[in-house]
């Protein structure tokens, strides 16, 4: 393999493993803010006891999110030396802007959060879980300006080569920014949703039957039963706007070959790029067209159209179902438990493992659509601006192909590891007696008793 392939797949294993850890943070620290507040509020122990459960989780999270984010921003100079020499000009504020104003932020009440609990007032405390959740999403929204940038470029000018800002306002709001941010944190809050669930229902299947674990698989079965309609409804408008100014991309991920008025929905094919087509096609009629235009005839462009400048239409293909797949799954599993939580029962054991097996479901659904996104801007690492070729290193391919193996050695046990702890931590929650007599008796005074919270 060559420079250029190596390249891109070691930029692809890294970002993999970091936005593993960021879809997690980004909304587990509105939860944490929520317990906490809640805590405040009715003064039940039962929420201080999840929010400590959890803010570990946010702790070993955040870390490895930190860890792996440094190392990809090195991978700019090592990897892809063309991209900040081409758009660094671009590049390089919004990067900084992202460490000054969220991640300094993040460092700094992070450990407030962490450590001050016993040594700083309770509402530095609230104050301090708040900020970090602010900060979370700050980092968010400049990372997904620049990614957003890259898809739909404007704002800027191209002298000799090299992109220069023109205007910061058009820059950071580009066409796609809107829909991407609010997509990726509506996908955030699923994962946490999800992951909070799941180990919920795993310590209550491990033999946990304190309240903390049925509040946390309550509360964080509502979010997400509330969270997939509105993410369905961001994810259709991210569509549409991604048909006006990508249309290869959309192309690609209906896997349509020509030009069609009318053109069908693909529930499954396998795409052939050298013949053109697809083999084994399972239409809907007209779906595409219905679901893209909104109208049972539109046109929509196909790949043919744009030879040479579409991505590779496999990976995006079935990237894309693979993330609506994932999504109408979320979607059952957190209506059906909304319903039994609805109806005052409690969840059977096959709903238990169900929501215990997909703990980790969000994050199928994050690299999934996030492939779609990134391979399909290819040709081009800046669309219209920078072609991926252009940027890449100069490196020997075994230098490249060394580091790489490294970094899939080391990231796949951090991966285990990180997983595995999680367990852990679940089980010894079950070993803890976490119900004092006080805090039975605060319960009863408040009639938050366990059955009914």
């Amino acid at each position: 393999m060559d420079a250029f392939l190596l390249s891109r797949l070691q930029f692809a294993l890294n970002i993999s493993f970091h936005i593993l850890f960021p879809t997690i943070t980004m909304a587990m620290g509105w939860f944490l803010f929520y317990f906490k507040f809640r805590s405040n509020v009715t003064g039940h122990p039962v929420w201080m006891r999840m929010y400590r459960f959890w803010v570990r989780v946010f702790a070993l999270s955040f870390a490895l999110g930190v860890v792996s984010g440094v190392t990809m921003s090195f991978q700019f100079g090592t990897n892809w030396p063309g991209f900040m020499e081409r758009v660094g000009n671009v590049a390089g504020p919004l990067l900084g802007y992202e460490v000054l104003t969220a991640f300094f932020l993040e460092a700094t009440f992070l450990g407030i959060m962490l450590f001050g609990i016993r040594r700083v007032p309770n509402w530095l405390h609230t104050l301090s879980t708040l900020i970090v959740a602010v900060g979370t999403t700050m980092s968010a929204f400049w990372i997904l300006a620049l990614n957003s940038w890259m898809q739909t470029p404007q704002g800027h000018e191209v002298i000799d080569g090299v992109v220069y800002a023109v205007n910061w306002s058009e820059i950071i709001f580009n066409p796609s920014f809107p829909y991407r941010f609010v997509h990726m944190m509506l996908a955030s809050g699923l994962t946490a949703s999800f992951l909070i669930a799941g180990l919920s229902a795993y310590r209550m299947l491990k033999g946990d039957d304190k309240l903390a674990p049925k509040l946390a698989l309550k509360t964080a079965t509502y979010t997400a039963a509330v969270l997939i309609p509105l993410q369905t409804f961001a994810g259709d408008m991210h569509g549409l706007n991604t048909l006006e100014h990508q249309p290869q991309k959309v192309a690609a991920m209906e896997g349509l070959w020509d030009t069609t008025e009318g053109a069908p929905l693909l529930l499954f094919a396998i795409p052939d790029e050298e013949s053109r087509e697809n083999h084994f096609e399972i239409p809907v009629p007209n779906g595409a067209s219905l679901i893209l235009t909104h109208k049972m005839d539109g046109k929509i462009q196909g790949l043919n159209d744009f030879e040479g400048e579409h991505p590779p239409v496999a990976p995006v293909f079935f990237g894309f179902r693979v993330m609506v797949g994932m999504g109408f799954l979320m979607l059952a599993v957190s209506w059906l438990g909304s319903s039994y939580l609805l109806r005052g029962k409690s969840f059977p054991l096959w709903l238990k493992r169900v929501f215990a097996g997909m703990a980790f479901s969000g994050w199928i659904a994050t690299l999934a659509g996030w492939y779609v996104t990134e391979i399909g801007r290819q040709p081009y690492l800046v669309s219209g601006v920078l072609r991926t070729q252009e940027a890449v290193t100069t490196l020997p391919p075994a230098n490249i192909a060394f580091s790489f193996t490294m970094y899939a050695t080391i990231y796949t046990i951090l991966l285990f590891a990180y997983m595995g702890t999680l367990m852990l931590m679940c089980r010894r929650a079950v070993e803890i007696e976490e119900i004092s007599t006080e805090e039975r008796e605060m319960a009863k005074a408040s009639k938050m008793s366990p059955a009914n919270t």
